[in-house]
């Protein structure tokens, strides 16, 4: 990537090569995070900063740093320790903290994202020492333009999530600590295609909570009220929509963790006029449509083969259900009302059918007539008996719905029945995979909701013992490319088939595409991120340019010239070297006033 040296783009705005400028000296250059190297800084550096009595004499490698901070790391007693140990270096150093976890992130990535950031939302008035981010407030609503404009001006703004915090990671409302799901986003963005980490911004809208712990908490820092919805609620949203649209009009707008009844209305609200995306409706269907193609590649088949059963027909379930639509409509040339016809939603009454009542707009697209299922079972073995379906999803949070009854009716059907369980943590998954595998005789095609380990089993030839590696459905190699390509193409919406794009890219680079194997993964793994992300933006922009919706000029026409303009305008965890400028003059970059997260001030001491 073009962090040093010549590129053939670097006079690109967000080129990352060459030295980086900067206005600030002494302390005030060492407690801002953006800038900061700590025993990194060179001698040079030392002199034209005025650091050299603030450090001591020996100069570091950030590999050292890595190292040094690896070992403080390990020494936390828990992983919740460890995911504060993390937010305390990031507020600190931001180049050390991105490349500690960049270099461990198979091991840590559990830690910063979930199931331990749950934990760290959870616990955030108690944990709190420092804000982060923008707390918008649904009672302030004529103060939203204001309090939004602190972070920038319109050119230095290119990411932002926001959340309401209502249905976070599984784990419910959280009010006000869903500030950390809109960070924990951004560091994954940053991590996972290089947007810089100082021209985001991490937003909660703070509309009180259901949760009566909070409200009944002395600690909760949030509005202790009940959580205010109808009219005001739409008000305030569009308030923030309107007025980030104003503020920062290239930003793309990432809506995270809104409720089962927000989050797909506001979507669908949006999206005509406005770059943005919901991770929980578009992601998980991105990244769980690229495994069920990877594994009806590996069993020779195709969308149009597709019977595809979801068991929890929520946001994700019925996201998932969106994107499997569009694709087969796309595929086989059909609409999306006859494309519906190939997925059965299972819910808590059971099969949604017309009859069912209380179904929200968007499950009613996949309802099934009542007429047809009069007299037969409608639970998940009934349909599964009934169906015959080939892709069985979990998004239930019901553990072991998937029994070995369930699966084995499904396996007598289909040679290589795909199944996956994605509800996390992992104690609510539907089923684990080495049962998945026992009870098909190796022959289940599997991705899971969170990480698992390989299974070993008798299923190779003449019953030898292989390894099956499993899995994950992780967001985290999708929604990162996706909003890389829309920045860098100034994508003015975000399109289904820029979407449908971005699934395929990240199904061609899964291990059982690559390989052919049928032993090997459906999807590529954490490790392999950053190249995933470079290949979703390439195929997301070359999508945006078709759709005719970038605004962007110059960008270029084939495939490799596409991904070296990519890699130049990632952001990586190296030490570029400081140029001293006076600050008369000075880019804000330079001066320090582009960072969203940290301040100039003097820090807290650590706690204990």
């Amino acid at each position: 990537m073009g962090s040093q040296g010549e590129s053939t783009f670097g006079h690109l705005p967000l080129s990352t090569s060459g030295p980086l400028e900067c206005a600030l000296r002494g302390t005030v250059l060492l407690n801002h995070p953006y800038f900061n190297k700590g025993s990194a800084f060179t001698k040079q550096e030392r002199h034209d900063f005025g650091l050299s009595g603030l450090l001591p004499p020996n100069v570091q490698t950030l590999e050292q740093q890595v190292q040094r901070a690896y070992q403080q790391y390990s020494s936390r007693q828990d992983d919740l320790a460890k995911n504060t140990f993390l937010s305390s270096m990031k507020e600190q150093n931001e180049v050390l903290f991105f490349k500690l976890i960049q270099d461990h992130l198979p091991e840590m990535f559990s830690v910063i994202y979930t199931p331990t950031e749950g934990d760290a939302i959870q616990n955030y008035s108690r944990l709190f020492r420092r804000p982060a981010g923008a707390f918008l407030n649904i009672h302030d609503l004529d103060r939203v333009h204001e309090d939004l404009s602190q972070w920038g001006r319109p050119e230095d703004i290119d990411y932002i999530v926001v959340t309401d915090g209502e249905e976070i990671l599984g784990i419910g409302d959280q009010g006000v600590g869903g500030i950390l799901i809109s960070i924990a986003k951004l560091v994954l963005t940053t991590l996972c295609a290089g947007v810089h980490p100082n021209r985001v911004l991490a937003v909660v809208l703070d509309c009180g909570t259901d949760n009566t712990e909070l409200l009944e908490d002395p600690l909760y820092l949030g509005l202790r009220e009940k959580r205010i919805r109808g009219e005001k609620y739409d008000d305030f949203v569009d308030t923030f929509v309107k007025s980030a649209r104003t503020l920062y009009p290239k930003a793309y707008i990432h809506f995270e963790d809104f409720g089962l009844d927000n989050a797909r209305r506001l979507l669908e609200k949006y999206r005509p006029d406005t770059p943005c995306f919901n991770d929980d409706v578009q992601g998980t269907g991105c990244v769980t449509l690229a495994a069920i193609l990877a594994g009806l590649n590996v069993s020779k088949q195709s969308l149009s083969d597709l019977r595809l059963v979801i068991f929890g027909a929520g946001t994700a379930g019925v996201g998932i259900a969106d994107q499997v639509r569009d694709a087969i409509a796309a595929e086989r040339g059909i609409s999306k009302e006859e494309a519906a016809k190939q997925i059965w939603l299972i819910d808590k009454p059971g099969l949604l059918t017309t009859k069912v009542d209380k179904l929200s707009s968007a499950q009613k697209g996949f309802v099934r007539p009542h007429d047809d299922w009069e007299g037969k079972r409608t639970d998940l073995l009934g349909v599964v008996q009934e169906v015959k379906p080939n892709v069985l999803i979990g998004t239930s949070t019901v553990p072991k719905a998937f029994t070995e009854e369930v699966v084995r009716a499904m396996a007598s059907h289909v040679e290589r029945p795909i199944i996956l369980p994605l509800s996390n943590p992992t104690r609510l998954h539907e089923a684990v995979p080495a049962d998945l595998l026992a009870w098909t005789d190796g022959k289940a095609l599997i991705a899971t909701g969170s990480p698992f380990d390989p299974v070993k089993g008798p299923w190779g030839a003449d019953g030898q013992d292989i390894e099956m590696s499993i899995a994950e459905c992780n967001n985290s190699v999708v929604f990162p490319g996706i909003g890389l390509g829309s920045v860098l193409s100034r994508a003015s919406r975000v399109t289904d088939k820029m979407l449908v794009a971005a699934t395929k890219a990240v199904a061609e680079m899964g291990p059982a595409m690559e390989e052919g194997e049928s032993t090997a993964p459906l999807l590529p793994g954490v490790e392999a991120v950053r190249d995933v992300s470079v290949r979703v933006a390439r195929k997301v922009i070359q999508a945006a340019m078709e759709e005719g919706v970038t605004t962007e000029s110059d960008i270029p026409g084939d495939d490799e010239r596409l991904d070296e303009w990519i890699r130049e305008q990632m952001w990586d965890p190296v030490y570029r070297p400081l140029k001293y400028v006076s600050a008369e003059g000075a880019s804000r970059e330079a001066k320090g006033e582009m960072m969203v997260v940290g301040s100039l001030e003097k820090r807290e001491e650590e706690e204990s």
